[in-house]
């Protein structure tokens, strides 16, 4: 266990496409989505166990949920709780935890996870990780972890990647640091491709050089707090001028001041597709970001007839379905093929698998037409 390592979990979103199950009050990275008896918060911060102290364990959240991820997290002091007074999108939320660890320890390296990914290989994942985090500890590196794709799908962003072997000297050291040896997994990244149409996601999945963007990332914390300030100067200027309250009990005030002079700006759009020190790790180990039903489908437990069922239900002749359900309501469906079948609280969804991308539609409309208590 290194001292010097430090996890992020970016925990606020609400999770949309995941409706029902995935609500305003009550996110699916609070929900066990997998039937494995844990949220998918706590299975982010179990496949980290060993890896870095508990007390460098961070997660932001929006401050709507801090007591939730204090429930779920009951191990963490809410010290360790970045609460978000609004959703600004992860370049705002990355430069809080960056800010917040590099005035803890100058030397940080620091690992960045969203908190509802799945993962099936864990022992491949945490050599990933340590692979990555070798590469980031002596030098200025911005490294992300590519996922290789299994299909062309149109709903995860893709990374292109040079093949050629990463020379050493090549990669500049952080000051303090002797040119040690960059891993050899490691390659430069040549492009960024956010969720292109399926004849493009077909020929990026041919051409073999590309990768699925796991979103999840690992860097020192003066190394991206460095492409901040070189990408991102308006933000880096926010940070810069209240950092040394972070910490303190003027923390909350700051980042609420902080945040509404921040604009909605993801951390690939404004550092990592523009950074000349990008680094993609080719990875596999079973990953899916579960923002879908039809993800859920895919790496669920699958019965004889390829139905994902969490709940108490009966099947006939149903094939290639999701049921997920309370467990206190007897569910019994006949007839269907591909289709999601969704009741949580108050709303029943049931919806052509295939036509799982009109959920945020549905969303939109109930919120237009029914009121807020269904969202």
């Amino acid at each position: 266990m290194e001292k010097h390592t430090y996890l992020v979990v970016m925990a606020g979103g609400i999770g949309s496409r995941f409706w029902p199950f995935s609500r305003t009050h009550h996110p699916k990275q609070f929900h066990d989505v997998l039937g494995l008896g844990r949220s998918m918060l706590q299975l982010t911060v179990d496949r980290f166990r060993g890896m870095c102290p508990p007390e460098n364990v961070f997660v932001v959240t929006n401050r709507d949920y801090t007591e939730l991820v204090q429930q779920h997290l009951p191990e963490l002091t809410p010290d360790q709780i970045l609460g978000e007074p609004i959703g600004r999108n992860t370049a705002p939320c990355i430069a809080y935890a960056s800010y917040r660890i590099a005035r803890l320890d100058p030397e940080a390296v620091i690992v960045v996870t969203p908190a509802d990914h799945a993962v099936m290989h864990e022992d491949n994942f945490r050599a990933a990780i340590r692979t990555a985090i070798d590469g980031a500890r002596a030098h200025n590196v911005l490294i992300t972890l590519g996922i290789q794709p299994s299909r062309p799908d149109t709903g995860y962003g893709y990374i292109q990647f040079l093949d050629d072997f990463v020379k050493p000297q090549d990669v500049q050291t952080m000051p303090g640091h002797t040119n040690g040896t960059f891993p050899k997994e490691l390659r430069k990244v040549k492009t960024f491709t956010e969720k292109p149409n399926p004849e493009l996601a077909q020929m990026f999945v041919n051409s073999g050089e590309f990768l699925w963007n796991s979103g999840l990332f690992v860097w020192r914390a003066d190394a991206i707090i460095q492409a901040f300030h070189h990408y991102l100067s308006d933000i880096a200027e926010v940070f810069e001028e209240g950092a040394d309250q972070l910490g303190t009990p003027q923390e909350e005030e700051f980042i609420s001041r902080a945040y509404s002079l921040c604009r909605n700006i993801s951390i690939d759009y404004g550092v990592m597709e523009k950074a000349d020190n990008v680094y993609v790790l080719p990875a596999d180990f079973g990953w899916s970001d579960l923002g879908t039903w039809d993800s859920l489908h895919r790496m669920g437990q699958h019965d004889a007839d390829e139905n994902v069922v969490d709940g108490n239900a009966l099947l006939y002749d149903t094939k290639e379905c999701v049921i997920k359900t309370p467990a206190e309501r007897l569910v019994v469906v006949q007839g269907l093929e591909g289709y999601i079948v969704a009741e949580y609280d108050n709303v029943l969804l049931i919806c052509k698998r295939t036509e799982e991308q009109r959920v945020k539609d549905f969303v939109a409309d109930v919120k237009s037409k029914k009121g807020v208590g269904y969202n």
